[in-house]
């Protein structure tokens, strides 16, 4: 099956050999996303709200270069440095997503790229 890269300027560029998402057939494969202001490159200010909404707002706008919207998620997964901040990011996904809610994961990490405390990343598929 062939695979198609997605890429949009409305989100941080990749930092590696990767794109941000990747489309087979039906099915999007995102990157994980995480505070990185797409603009500067660098990572936001603030505490791990203030992280976790630009993760969720870099995811958001690679599900619209793919031509989705977060509704169309099946699938997230959250990574955190720090477990104890998961009632905050609990909060902060509730604003991006409607039920049914996608499935999801939770994981705590020892580190993430850039020094972030937050990462995700996602599966979408598509009508």
């Amino acid at each position: 099956m062939p695979r198609t890269a997605i890429h949009t300027d409305a989100a941080p560029a990749a930092i590696g050999p990767y794109s941000q998402a990747t489309r087979a057939g039906n099915m999007v494969f995102f990157s994980g996303q995480i505070p990185l202001d797409p603009a500067t490159g660098n990572l936001v200010e603030g505490g791990i709200e203030a992280q976790a909404r630009r993760a969720f707002d870099n995811l958001k706008a690679v599900c619209v270069a793919a031509g989705g919207t977060l509704d169309d998620v099946v699938r997230v997964g959250l990574y955190l440095t720090d477990l104890s901040q998961f009632g905050a990011v609990n909060a902060v996904m509730g604003e991006y997503f409607s039920q049914p809610y996608p499935a999801r994961s939770t994981i705590e990490v020892t580190a993430l790229p850039k020094g972030a405390a937050f990462e995700v990343d996602a599966l979408m598929v598509l009508g």
